[in-house]
């Protein structure tokens, strides 16, 4: 009798269940590879975010410390204009100081033998002048000789009354500083 091979196995279950082993093997595989590619973006993510959080608090520190220095710099650009105030303040005083006795020696040339003056006032560049004279025309040179003296402006006549003897004359004048000659 010969041998006769049959194979009584289910195969096509065999083969079936084999199948659907690879595929939840692979669906495996896939879900655990899936999962760590998942994890893997979410943790760059995540570490790109603290990166980028730690550059915008070195940045918000450096604009603070920017901010400060700013306000400084502002600070000490005030205090410059008022130090550069204070400078030209005193340089005009400096420069001023010897105007006055220039004023005061032009006033005695200026005057007329006639004449002289009984107060003397100046309020910013306006010198106004009391004074007694005998004429009136003494009054009208004394006006000559302010206007073409160059440390005086135009006179300005306020009035002029009749006292006891004498003729008693208001005025006032604009002080100006003589233009510089050229050459010198």
């Amino acid at each position: 009798m010969a041998n006769t091979l049959i194979n009584l196995r289910p195969w096509r279950e065999d083969r079936r269940k084999d199948r659907q082993q690879r595929f939840s093997l692979y669906s495996l595989l896939f879900v655990i590879l899936a999962g760590a590619v998942v994890y893997g973006a979410g943790a760059y993510i995540e570490s790109q975010t603290i990166k980028q959080k730690q550059r915008n608090d070195y940045l918000r520190q450096e604009m603070a410390n920017l901010d400060s220095k700013i306000k400084e710099i502002k600070e000490l650009k005030e205090k410059r204009a008022r130090l550069l105030e204070r400078l030209q303040a005193i340089q005009d005083l400096q420069g001023n100081r010897p105007v006055i006795v220039r004023v005061f020696d032009e006033l005695v040339r200026v005057l007329p033998e006639e004449l002289y003056y009984t107060s003397l006032s100046r309020s910013g560049n306006i010198l106004k002048v009391n004074g007694s004279a005998q004429a009136n025309k003494d009054v009208s040179q004394l006006m000559r000789s302010l206007n073409r003296s160059p440390w005086f402006g135009e006179p300005n006549l306020s009035s002029v009354g009749q006292g006891e003897d004498l003729k008693n004359f208001n005025m006032q004048v604009s002080l100006s500083k003589p233009k510089p000659e050229e050459g010198s």
